[in-house]
């Protein structure tokens, strides 16, 4: 039985950081084992997460990339707003930003983030993280999308 692809929404505005993303997931094969979603600012996020606006078909995605420094809605606006609704909550959310604030990491935690990584200087590190993060999220066991049983990768 072929695996079902791993849905990820990317919600960055950077397009350097997005291509990045783009490439590494070229780079790792992963293309044929995933898919990419991309929104370029929180309220997009929120209105493709709750299928509003120009996202009424959206998929559900299975992961969430979340840079916290996000035009409209900053990220951890949008984190919050994920983690207090019962639909969304238990999709896990990466936080990937520039911030190597202490005060960023502690509230991004607090709020319900899986994980929060520092954005690397080189684009060819950031890239490396990214293939990381997606190596283990594509084998890592998420709940169905009803919540009633688990499906793996």
């Amino acid at each position: 039985m072929k695996a079902k692809k791993l849905r990820i929404l990317l919600v960055e505005d950077n397009p350097e950081d997005v291509l990045i993303a783009e490439r590494s997931l070229m780079k790792a094969n992963m293309r044929e084992k995933s898919e990419l979603f991309v929104v370029r600012d929180g309220q997009e996020a929120l209105d493709f997460l709750r299928h509003k606006g120009k996202f009424p078909d959206a998929a559900r995605p299975d992961l969430i990339l979340l840079d916290l420094k996000l035009p409209k809605v900053n990220g951890h606006e949008v984190l919050a707003e994920i983690k207090a609704d019962d639909r969304l909550r238990r999709i896990p959310v990466i936080v990937l930003t520039v911030s190597e604030r202490e005060e960023d990491m502690v509230k991004a935690y607090n709020s319900g983030a899986s994980g929060y990584i520092t954005k690397p200087p080189s684009s060819a590190e950031f890239a490396k993280v990214i293939e990381t993060v997606l190596d283990y999220w594509r084998i890592s066991e998420l709940p169905s999308q009803s919540g009633n049983g688990v499906e793996s990768r």
